[in-house]
């Protein structure tokens, strides 16, 4: 018998799991399937690997000692098909991810048609929703991975920059500083201020630059405070007051001239999105595939600012 990476795998994740019954879970697999592997595993080094209890499995000092490598297979697997990907163009399967609102909205329906036509075969389920939602349902296996604007802690996730996004100041087409094409911080506090609600990741990404710059909240005349990017929009566009917001969400109100998109003089409000998934999972090759082509896409649109 030789040894081969679907065995380490599966270690990898009782190990981290503690557990045959999650494991198998985890893996699509029964419980019986996974024991047995295991065994053949320790048959192959002739060694016991895991210490099997009522309540849990802990890593005998064999054990202990392949994890690490077990765990680099894994990673060297994942780099492998994120590698190869480009190359592949008749990939085919069904591709489940979460997002949250403002990629999903606004930033990945422009990208899913040109994903579409280089990878026909490849049917896409997005589900838009917070990030609490997303990671509850990639630890439940119900999504493969997810898109957020933000790194997630926690302790049986991945978190990897995937497209960067830069914030722009957003006034209303008849506005005063409209006609500018870049202002001053000193300039912009002066006016009233539509924002996203605490927590989100927009007003975090303003709020830390803000302070970086030395300012702090408490000088923005913020007149309202709203759970959505697109009531953002619309309460600018009604010119209740200005905003710092994705670029992305106001292509369309931007064409038909309804608002302005201005830079703020040395001040650059940039931040990353995240893909996130199991550590403990390997991403399907459909979905290495999507956000290597998301990778790509980032650098290209980066390399034209």
């Amino acid at each position: 018998m030789a040894l081969n990476y679907h065995q380490l795998h599966i270690f990898y994740n009782v190990a981290q799991r503690g557990s045959f019954s999650a494991a198998a879970q985890a893996l699509h697999m029964t419980q019986p399937a996974v024991t047995m592997q295991i065994q053949s595993l320790e048959d192959y080094f002739g060694v016991k690997l895991l210490v099997r209890s009522t309540k849990r499995i802990d890593l005998t000092e064999a054990g202990r000692a392949l994890l690490p490598f077990a765990e680099q297979s894994v990673e060297l697997i994942r780099e492998t098909e994120q590698a190869m990907s480009r190359y592949t163009s008749m990939l085919q399967g069904r591709l489940q991810l979460g997002s949250s609102l403002t990629i999903g909205e606004y930033v990945l329906p422009r990208l899913l048609a040109p994903f579409g036509q280089r990878y026909p075969h490849i049917s896409i389920m997005m589900k838009v929703t917070n990030t609490t939602q997303i990671i509850e349902e990639i630890v439940n296996h119900q999504l493969n991975f997810g898109l957020v604007e933000a790194p997630v802690q926690h302790p049986d996730m991945v978190s990897e920059p995937v497209m960067e996004d830069e914030l722009k100041l957003i006034v209303p087409a008849a506005h005063p500083l409209a006609d500018k094409s870049s202002v001053t911080l000193e300039e912009i506090i002066a006016y009233p201020f539509v924002l996203r609600e605490k927590g989100s990741g927009t007003r975090q990404v303003m709020e830390d630059e803000l302070r970086r710059q030395g300012f702090h909240m408490e000088q923005i005349q913020t007149v309202m405070e709203l759970g959505s990017t697109g009531a953002v929009k619309s309460a600018v566009e009604a010119g209740i007051g200005i905003t710092i917001i994705s670029p992305s969400s106001i292509k369309h109100e931007e064409a038909l001239g309804l608002i302005k998109t201005l830079d703020i003089q040395d001040v650059s409000f940039k931040r990353m999105f995240y893909s996130i998934h199991l550590k403990s999972t390997l991403l399907p090759v459909t979905a290495v595939t999507f956000l290597t082509f998301l990778r790509e896409y980032s650098k290209q649109t980066q390399s034209y600012k």
